[in-house]
This record gives C-alpha cells, structure tokens and sequence, in this order.
C-alpha cells in the first residue's frame, strides 16, 4: 500500500528534525511536531522504526539487533583516525522521495571524510549493506571498522565477511552520543546539499543524483576539517 500524503509528510518532518538533530529521540521529535499536528508518541516511534533510525542518545533504540547476534566491543575509546584505512564507518540513513521513501548505506573513512561505497535500497534488506561492504574491501583494507548495533552489522552474513578479510569490528555502545558522529555530519551534508534541494520524484533520480553527488563530495567539495583540502586529495595524498 503507497503511504498516505500525511504520513509521507510526517516522514518529511522527522526526517528533517533527525538530520538537524540525530541527538533527538522519539520524545523530543514528538514534542516538537506537536507544535505543528496533533501526533502521538506511538506514532512517532512506528515511522522512526520504517525510517530505521533512532535517537543517539541514552533511552530505547529502533534499531535494534537480533538476540542471537553477536556484539563486538567498542574500540575507539582515546583512539583518533591518524591516516587513511585507519577507521572505517558504516551506516544507513533514510533519503525521502515525493511519495515515498529509499534507504543508502555508505562506507566512510573518519580520517580523510572520503565516501568509499554507497548503496541505494527500497528496503531494509540486509543484501544491499553486503553489497557495499564488498565493494570498499575490494578497494582497501581498513585496520578498524565502526558500526552502530543494528540487525544489519551484527548480522553473522556481515560480522563473518569483515572477520574473514582480517579487519578488527568495533560497535557503537549504547547511548554514546558521539560514536558515529562523522557519517552523521556526512548525511547532514548530503541532504542539505542534495536531496532536500532536488525533491527526486523517483528511485532512479535518486540513483542519478547520488551519482552525480558523490564524486563532486569526494573530489570537488572543499572540507573545512581538511584545510579546505577535497577528501580525495587527503585519501589517496
């Protein structure tokens, strides 16, 4: 069943409000959209979970993993990315259509900012986050990779591809604010710079549109954090 005009527009607004905010969990996201619609907390936690994000901050996560899953411990504590393939980080956010939504996974290296590989889904099948997994370990090999604890990267398809190539896992603890904080800042940058301005009406201009983002984010858009350098020139420099 397509969603309804209202629920695409609540999505709309959540996904604005997370963008601007990924501290926000469902009870401030819900504050703030009472101010604009009469909308229950309920409500709020059901699309945040097809959205599939949730506040990083200390309360209940949406995104959560498959009891029989395996956890790995958290390994950036006091450690900084000091060259490129040091850290790697994998996460997935929610990028909104006209009258419907996609979902893209990206591998980001947290010294250079450099997006590795990037996926486009309809879903939130696990395939799609294989499939980039894949495509960056064929380009490099990082010491460290980052996720949070979500039912994709604890999953024993992706735990087992990332052990098999000799590359240490490491997991978001819950409630750490700033774990992941890089991929939030690129997804800001993204849809700020991308999506919100080009309204895609369909899944291939998103595609087309990603396309055209990534390279210019990668090899054109000078990064305030890298001396104004491109993250290409500080990966492959």
């Amino acid at each position: 069943m397509s969603p309804s005009p209202e629920e695409l527009y609540i999505k709309r607004r959540i996904d604005e409000l997370y963008t601007a905010c990924p501290f926000y969990g469902s009870r401030k996201i819900t504050a703030v959209l009472r101010e604009e619609m009469i909308i229950n907390r309920k409500a709020v936690q059901r699309h945040m979970r097809e959205m599939g994000i949730a506040g990083i901050c200390p309360g209940p996560n949406t995104s959560q993993r498959s009891p029989e899953h395996r956890v790995f411990p958290y390994l950036l504590r006091h450690v900084t990315a000091s060259h490129p393939n040091h850290i790697w980080g994998i996460d997935i956010t929610y990028i909104r259509l006209l009258a419907g939504w996609l979902y893209l996974v990206a591998v980001l290296d947290w010294y250079s900012r450099y997006v590795l590989t990037w996926e486009l889904s309809d879903t939130l099948s696990l395939p799609f986050v294989l499939d980039c997994a894949q495509r960056a370990l064929a380009q490099a090999m990082p010491t460290i990779w980052n996720s949070d604890q979500g039912s994709h990267f604890t999953s024993p398809q992706y735990t087992d591809l990332l052990l098999s190539a000799g590359v240490q896992i490491s997991m978001d603890g819950r409630g750490r604010a700033r774990d992941n904080i890089f991929t939030e800042r690129l997804w800001r940058t993204v849809k700020y710079e991308e999506v919100y301005l080009t309204e895609y009406a369909t899944p291939r201009e998103a595609h087309s549109g990603l396309s055209r983002y990534f390279p210019f984010y990668n090899h054109e858009r000078p990064h305030q954090a890298l001396g104004y350098r491109t993250p290409a020139a500080v990966y492959f420099g």
